[in-house]
Formats: C-alpha cells, structure tokens, sequence
C-alpha cells in the first residue's frame, strides 16, 4: 500500500497514520523528519536542503520531491508500502509526487483527508501543552492546572509558539488556501477518501 494522509493541524492525521502503520506494517514519512535525517547524515541532498533552510527559505519542491524519492525506492527494494504523513501540502508538490511516482510504477493507492471543523481544531490545538525535557503532550482544555508538571518525568509544562491561537489561525488559514485545493485534485485522481476526524 502507497497512502497519503493530509488534513489541518491538529486533526489527528499523525495519529491515524501511525495506527494503520502498525496495523499494516507500512512505513510512515514524515517530510520534516526525512529532511532532519538527510541533513544529520550529510548526504548531498540534505547539505543542498540545508542551504534554504540556514538562509530561512522553504526547502524547493524538487528538493522535496528528491528526497522521498531516494527514501521510497528502498521501501521498493524491501516490497514495503509506505504513508507520506503532510506531504504534499500543495497542487505543486502533489503533481511532482504523482510524476515521481510513475516514474517508478508505484502509483498511490489512496489519498486519506482528515477532515476536523475549524472550532474543534482551535480548542483542540490551544489546550495543548508539552513537557521541556521529555516532550510528551498534555491537553488541558480549561487551561493549565496551577503547579501541574509533566507526570512522565515532572518536568516544566509549557505553551509552544505553534500552539497559541494567533498562530494557530494563521496555520489554518495557509493549510486552507494551499492544501484544501488537494481534495478536487485527488477526487479527480479518484483516490480521495474522507475520514471524520471529531
């Protein structure tokens, strides 16, 4: 199986991936994790990605596009299937994943939208918090508890930038201008399926 899993931040779709990853022994690709990992280990992708990323530019798509393709042709060699977890975020990056696809007759099997309404996605994103030394995430939809610390190492709890709500509607925002317009894409594909996500 060759599946993507796209939806707004904060719908659950790392989760859902992961548990179909389980389920059905499949690799998961997270787009920021294969760029860490390119970049750590020196290869020339990732010293060409790290270029953007040192000067604040996004990473072009055909870098991107390059990168999954180095990574899904071992999953090839092994007969693994694969789920790209947020990535393509665009009709761009969708059509340069679907060349490079082809390119390797490797076609998508389904494309999964986690579809969560706008308010669920605001209380959902502003009540999380997360632990400064071991990362684990705490939601706490009434507000942080006065002298709550983490439970796993009782470390500090605190509020990310990326989870504040000025940020978090502006997260939305991009994801529905530059991402939603991938739902008539891969209906056309007629590879799209909708999940309810609340």
């Amino acid at each position: 199986m060759r599946l993507i899993f796209f939806g707004p931040p904060g719908s659950g779709k790392g989760t859902q991936a992961d548990m179909l990853k389980a389920e059905f022994n499949l690799e998961k690709l997270s787009t920021g994790d294969l760029l860490r990992n390119e970049i750590k280990i020196n290869t020339k992708l990732g010293k060409h990605a790290a270029q953007y990323l040192d000067s604040g530019e996004l990473v072009p798509d055909d870098i991107m596009i390059e990168i999954i393709e180095h990574k899904t042709m071992e999953f090839k060699e092994k007969d693994t299937g694969f789920i790209l977890d947020g990535f393509p975020r665009t009709i761009a990056q969708a059509e340069g994943l679907k060349s490079m696809l082809k390119r390797h007759h490797r076609p998508l099997d389904a494309v999964f939208h986690i579809d969560v309404p706008k308010e669920i996605l605001i209380k959902r994103l502003c009540s999380r918090w997360t632990c400064r030394h071991c990362h684990a995430i705490y939601s706490f939809p009434e507000g942080l508890p006065k002298a709550e610390v983490c439970s796993a190492c009782g470390g500090e709890l605190y509020q990310r930038d990326d989870d504040k709500k000025a940020t978090i509607m502006n997260r939305i925002k991009i994801y529905e201008d530059k991402t939603m317009p991938l739902i008539k894409f891969y209906k056309n594909e007629n590879l799209y399926i909708k999940i309810n996500g609340f």
